[in-house]
């Protein structure tokens, strides 16, 4: 199942929201994800309110343990940053299709170069 680029509703959920609301549905405590993924209870307990940021080693093992698309939960992931980034701007569609390109461009490059 997918809950992650459907819908509206969870573009909107938090990054921390996901995991918060996966690992409860899959029945598991805080505690024990922490364990999993190898750091404190009260860091997760943050990263769930959105007050702190995971790291992507850590979401690819959450994704992975809660048995979560990885590329999805990456793009949630990934697209947060992204938007607390540039929420303050006042260019922001702009600004992401100058950011498609210049990332067309660099992988381009970087195809070119590991082919030399």
């Amino acid at each position: 199942m997918s809950i992650f680029v459907k819908t509206n509703i969870s573009i909107m959920k938090t990054i921390g929201e996901i995991i918060r609301i996966e690992r409860e549905r899959k029945g598991m405590l805080l505690r024990q994800l922490a364990s999993y993924i190898d750091i404190d209870a009260s860091i997760l307990s943050k990263v769930e309110r959105g007050e702190r940021k995971a790291t992507k080693t850590q979401i690819i093992k959450i994704a992975e343990i809660l048995s979560l698309n990885k590329n999805e939960l990456l793009i949630q992931y990934i697209s947060e940053k992204i938007a607390y980034e540039l929420v303050d701007e006042e260019s922001v569609k702009q600004t992401l299709k100058a950011a498609e390109k210049k990332v067309e461009y660099l992988k381009r490059e970087k195809y070119i170069s590991a082919n030399k």
